[in-house]
């Protein structure tokens, strides 16, 4: 695997800024070259406030001291030291220390492709984003701590199999259906991301939808929480990244999602993931 010390960032993880304010800050993150899908994270956070920003990937792990608040699927949620956090892929999250000397914890991001072929279960999913359960964090955290120390391929694998098999009971399988709004903006959803470069209007959308242009918006933004811009620029700013990483340069970038300039796809990417798009496209391409 290879390290990055981000103890002044880590830019590959979104959220994570590029230089904390506070010194008291630590956060770190290894990757594994023989099982793509995989990013280990492990952090000491006591001033720094993460900005809403998402994963494409389920986020496991587990507080071992201090306590965290954070908003997550439209609620508050409080993770005290000896808990599990479970976080689905795709879900809006903040977080901050709620307590004094902060939090530390460690997380597995972890692909719904790889959970479902090392589980054997496709469908996973966790109803609850935070369980306390100390003896089933010590465990995790034992499992997280070995997987980051771990050099041989099959130690790596047997560990995450381990990790999985551990928190197996707090999941859902198979997947719930999704909701009726969930089926209703889909198509919504789609749309935005076939028109990333234009300028959208709230007519078409809820033409889309087949509602009222703002009982399309109340409806939209009881569903995800965000109202259809924000999440219009949620989806331009994972499109940038996807971009930066394939090595085109952050001008056209910029033009490609529809944002006004370079300058512009500058503000909103540093707002969402702490990193400037310079930044990120040299270290995922270094």
């Amino acid at each position: 695997m290879t390290p990055t010390d981000a103890g002044a960032g880590s830019p590959l993880m979104p959220g994570v800024p590029a230089q904390f304010d506070s010194p008291e800050d630590r956060a770190e993150f290894r990757r594994s070259c023989q099982r793509p899908g995989v990013e280990l994270y492990r952090a000491h956070i006591v001033r720094h406030a993460f900005e809403p920003h998402t994963h494409e990937a389920f986020g496991l792990g587990a507080i071992e001291n201090g306590a965290e608040r954070f908003r997550y699927a439209g609620s508050e949620h409080l993770a005290p030291p000896g808990s599990l956090v479970l976080m689905n892929p795709d879900e809006l999250h903040t977080g901050r220390a709620e307590t004094e000397g902060g939090w530390r914890y460690r997380m597995a991001y972890l692909d719904p492709e790889v959970v479902a072929r090392v589980s054997g279960e496709p469908g996973w999913w966790f109803s609850e984003a935070v369980r306390v359960d100390v003896a089933s964090a010590l465990r995790v955290t034992g499992l997280l701590d070995a997987l980051w120390r771990a050099e041989e391929p099959l130690a790596f694998d047997s560990l995450l199999y381990a990790l999985l098999a551990e928190l197996r009971r707090h999941a859902r399988v198979p997947r719930p259906a999704p909701a009726e709004g969930a089926l209703r903006f889909a198509p919504v959803l789609d749309y935005l991301r076939a028109h990333l470069s234009r300028r959208l209007t709230l007519d078409e959308l809820a033409t889309v939808a087949g509602l009222s242009p703002f009982h399309f918006l109340r409806r939209f933004q009881a569903h995800y929480h965000v109202t259809p811009q924000q999440m219009l620029m949620a989806l331009r700013l994972y499109q940038a990244k996807q971009l930066l990483a394939a090595g085109l340069p952050p001008a056209q970038v910029a033009a490609d999602t529809g944002l006004a300039d370079q300058a512009h796809l500058t503000r909103a990417f540093v707002r969402r993931y702490g990193v400037t798009p310079a930044r990120y496209q040299r270290q995922v391409r270094s």
